[in-house]
């Protein structure tokens, strides 16, 4: 998948796709291009779309290893993470390798029914499996995985007892969120796999290049 039907000049194209990788809004991107915004805010949704369709060719790749699990909510007005502040936010479950890559989907609920399905999919037996006490994951317990978890009340880490690596994501998912002043529903999902990618392609320098390549520009 490539970005197609762009009208503008080529170095217009690159310009924007650097713009994109710095995290410059749209809007703001338009305004040094001298272009209109809603071709600016138009582009930046195919670049997502580009992202999204590229990081769903790698669903079916399995984590194995030290592995982080946690569930995090987006969106909504009310504080709080679960039960009743989670209301009218959308839940994200987020898996993590250690040195490695995370992956996200976005969820009904975060009951173990729900997220256990997803685990036994991406997670490869015998690996270890870093938590909080949430009730959810429970059943990791009882399960292939060698299941350790921290309880975030008392400390937020025990030698390599923690789930730090997948807050450190969380933390950086939220932030371009702000910048972008706030994510509507509909498009919620190719933000979160904007997220993804900035997390798992590291540097502007290595997100640009990977870009360059998905995008034909």
């Amino acid at each position: 998948m490539k970005i197609t039907h762009c009208k503008l000049k080529k170095s217009i194209q690159k310009k924007r796709l650097e713009f994109f990788v710095l995290e410059v809004t749209a809007r703001s991107a338009a305004d040094l291009l001298g272009i209109q915004s809603n071709s600016a805010i138009l582009f930046y949704r195919k670049i997502r779309e580009v992202i999204s369709y590229h990081l769903a060719l790698e669903v079916d790749e399995v984590f194995d290893g030290q592995i982080e699990l946690d569930e995090s909510y987006f969106g909504g007005h009310r504080k709080g993470k679960r039960g009743r502040g989670a209301a009218r936010k959308v839940a994200v479950f987020g898996i993590l390798k250690r040195q490695g890559k995370v992956f996200t989907v976005v969820v009904s609920d975060t009951k173990t029914t729900t997220l256990m399905p997803v685990i036994a999919r991406k997670i490869k037996p015998d690996s270890g499996v870093y938590t909080d006490t949430y009730r959810s994951y429970d059943a990791l317990d009882v399960s292939e995985f060698h299941h350790e978890r921290i309880n975030h009340s008392e400390l937020f880490a025990v030698k390599q007892n923690h789930i730090n690596g997948i807050e450190k994501f969380w933390s950086q998912a939220k932030r371009i969120r702000r910048k972008y002043n706030g994510i509507d529903r509909k498009s919620f999902p190719l933000f979160l796999k904007e997220c993804e990618f900035r997390f798992n392609f590291g540097t502007p320098k290595e997100q640009l290049k990977m870009l360059r390549k998905w995008c034909k520009i």
